[in-house]
């Protein structure tokens, strides 16, 4: 592929990336007001669930890593950003301008995303020295102590919780952020500077050989992983307008591993199809729920696990995208 080419792909691809933003923004003023409010928060849980799963799987998925502490960055985010909208702007919220809301929300956003990302890296640093078994058992441990640390601090509520979170969050704001997260995402894993993050994935010995600071690339996947985490915890929080430590807790974590997993370990595409899914059959597992008064939804969660492991364990899509079909259409063995 001549250089030439390649800039009129981004050129195109670009185009279609700011064409999707524009539908967002022109769906959230057209119509999706009118839309039934139940329907509306599942489309907006699944833009959230969209990028855990999509920025856990840059760490899991295309680095070839095993985070199970998430949730705890997300509860970094989510916290952070509500404690800054709550604390320091809800008095004069109503008084603003819709522009100034906005500025103020995207602040915080930015800040939360920022404070997980730090946190990210002072998890990532020690732990991800070590590999598979042990790295799983170290991340969950440290999505623990981040739980924990919640629930003491009685300047976000502790136990209680943290309410009165001003509504800021709209499908504009979550679909925004996904497209961004995804766009980030899929333009670092096709970059010359990405495949250092699928070379580790492949063969970390081979990778080291071949000069790749094996650690420092693992650090910078985590890192990017927890900011979109954390925006994804600031988002969540200003949606359901309260907090509480227990929603961030070690089966959090499971489900958006069970996304990555399901979607197939190192496809955007899968990571989206399965949040989606997941996302809408928790709300149609709903009904059941209050007939049988048991939560069928974990039992459903494993029982799909176990197919998926035995008719395809590479997951939906394995590593391929939605591009690949239409490359395959066009005859293109790429």
């Amino acid at each position: 592929m001549t250089p030439s080419t390649k800039i009129k792909l981004n050129y195109q691809s670009s185009i279609l990336w700011g064409i999707a933003l524009t539908l967002v923004w022109i769906s959230q003023s057209a119509w999706i007001g009118l839309m039934n409010p139940y329907y509306l928060s599942i489309i907006i849980y699944a833009g959230i669930n969209i990028i855990l799963a999509v920025s856990l799987n840059l760490v899991n998925g295309f680095t070839g890593q095993f985070s199970m502490g998430h949730a705890g960055f997300m509860s970094v985010g989510g916290y952070f950003s509500a404690y800054i909208t709550t604390h320091y702007f809800a008095q004069s919220l109503d008084s603003l301008s819709q522009i100034q809301q906005a500025l103020i929300f995207l602040g915080s956003l930015l800040a939360g995303g920022c404070a997980a990302a730090l946190v990210g890296y002072c998890v990532g640093l020690p732990s991800l020295r070590l590999k598979g078994d042990y790295l799983a058992i170290v991340t969950l441990g440290f999505g623990e102590i981040i739980r924990v640390v919640v629930l003491n601090l009685d300047s976000v509520g502790g136990a209680r919780g943290l309410p009165n979170i001003p509504g800021l969050c709209s499908f504009g704001w979550v679909y925004t952020w996904v497209l961004i997260c995804t766009f980030v995402i899929w333009r670092i894993i096709r970059s010359s500077y990405g495949r250092e993050f699928l070379a580790v994935r492949e063969d970390e010995i081979a990778a080291e050989a071949m000069g790749v600071n094996t650690t420092q690339v693992k650090v910078k996947a985590f890192v990017i992983g927890a900011f979109f985490a954390g925006v994804a915890g600031g988002l969540f929080a200003h949606t359901l307008r309260y907090l509480n430590p227990q929603t961030f807790d070690f089966n959090r974590s499971v489900e958006i591993i069970i996304m990555v997993v399901l979607g197939g370990m190192g496809s955007i595409t899968g990571s989206i199809l399965a949040a989606i899914f997941l996302t809408t059959l928790r709300e149609l597992l709903r009904p059941l729920q209050e007939w049988t008064q048991i939560d069928f939804r974990m039992v459903i969660y494993s029982l799909l696990l176990i197919l998926m492991m035995l008719l395809r364990p590479q997951g939906l899509m394995g590593t391929r995208e939605i591009t690949s079909f239409f490359r395959n259409r066009r005859g293109d063995p790429r």
